[in-house]
């Protein structure tokens, strides 16, 4: 039986940080079979999408929790499963088709018990999982920011010993944060990376040649920059400095929020490394929930009050963490760097995937998976596709 055929007309394209006009994009099993010139195209089901733009499918490095579902809240699988499936079913109206659950730190019985769980897969009508996050356990104490430091391990001890067998291979595990000035922490770098795990730094002091050091070994990226990490001097620019690194600077994630970076140093940051610059929402539970004061759990014991896209201590202004979609980042950071959509968009597709290896993602190209975005002039959004199938549309 011939496969059924989707057609995108009228369209602009976000290829390599451009908007590309003319063309008309074909889509079959899921997969992306043709980009032609939009003349040659004679198809009367074509989807007209009236000029809008259409992006590879926004991919986010690092959330916590949305909609009520931190990820470290755990009673058994089938329940986390089903908790895990609604978020993944809220995400394409944000424009996210990828996501990596992350784990803060907790006790390595749960990172043992949760970590499985994580594993990829896709979910009907919903974003894809893509696998897990592991922020901690080999954190320094000074920069522990929402984490239980007690929790903390020394790089010494063997990443199974905290995780689990899924410390053995990237099937689960995917990306680990970790703070490079720890007694050791080359070695373990090594042994992350020899088996395809991704190493980030952050919650960290680090020196600028600590940092180094770090890249040497194999890490590859900076978690939040600049959030939970040694600030940036003009005398001593610590792991901030290495985003201009003059050999293989790593990738580097921004919260571009609002509220964890001023946007002129959001700014500064893309500015310094476009193509290197990650934006992430680091989101935790109360994303996606309406405005009020939440109780905490046993990460945060505190009550949480939620106003738009900041969340902090009730009765305070203590930052606890973000709501933001990661589309409002998007077009965050359109307005504060006067950087197109398409640039923008670079930063939560092809930015992404080129850290983490997921190609057949990463762009809009014959023969990637049909993971779109159909997104207005300011990037607003307005219909998502997972796997070539439309999952949410504003209409």
């Amino acid at each position: 039986m011939q496969s059924q055929e989707t057609v995108f007309t009228n369209v602009r394209l976000c290829i390599n940080g451009q908007l590309v006009s003319g063309k008309a994009l074909t889509v079959s099993d899921g997969i992306i079979t043709s980009i032609e010139d939009a003349s040659t195209v004679d198809n009367h089901e074509a989807i007209d999408l009236a000029g809008a733009i259409l992006s590879p499918g926004f991919l986010e490095l690092q959330t916590n929790g949305l909609r009520g579902f931190h990820f470290t809240h755990f009673d058994n699988e089938t329940t986390y499963s089903k908790k895990l499936e609604e978020v993944a079913r809220y995400l394409p109206q944000t424009g996210v088709t990828g996501f990596y659950p992350t784990i803060p730190t907790v006790h390595s019985d749960e990172f043992k018990r949760i970590l499985p769980s994580l594993a990829p897969r896709d979910i009907t009508n919903g974003a894809t999982v893509l696998g897990a996050h592991a922020e901690g356990p080999y954190l320094h104490p000074s920069k522990k920011g929402a984490h239980n430091a007690s929790l903390f391990q020394q790089p010494s001890t063997p990443p199974t010993e905290i995780y689990g067998e899924v410390a053995t291979s990237n099937s689960v595990l995917k990306i680990v944060t970790l703070a490079p000035e720890l007694e050791g922490t080359p070695p373990l770098i090594h042994s992350l990376t020899a088996k395809g795990i991704r190493v980030s730094l952050g919650h960290s002091s680090a020196t600028y040649p600590q940092g180094l050091a770090a890249v040497k070994a194999g890490a590859t990226c900076l978690t939040h920059t600049l959030n939970a990490m040694a600030p940036l001097h003009h005398r001593d620019p610590g792991l901030a400095g290495l985003v201009t690194a003059p050999s293989s600077p790593p990738y580097f994630s921004i919260i571009a929020d609002g509220n964890h970076l001023h946007p002129s140093i959001a700014t500064l940051l893309f500015r310094s490394n476009p193509s290197k610059c990650i934006l992430t929402t680091d989101s935790i539970e109360l994303a996606g929930l309406p405005d009020g004061t939440y109780p905490g759990h046993s990460q945060i014991p505190f009550n949480q009050t939620k106003i738009g896209s900041k969340v902090v201590i009730e009765g305070t202004e203590t930052l606890i963490g973000g709501c933001a979609g990661l589309d409002e980042c998007v077009r965050n950071l359109v307005g504060w760097s006067g950087c197109s959509v398409a640039e923008a968009v670079s930063c939560v597709t092809e930015n992404v995937a080129g850290l983490m290896g997921e190609e057949g993602r990463r762009k809009l190209v014959v023969g990637g998976r049909a993971d779109l975005v159909v997104l207005g002039d300011g990037g607003e959004v307005r219909g998502t596709w997972v796997g070539g199938r439309k999952v949410w549309s504003k209409t």
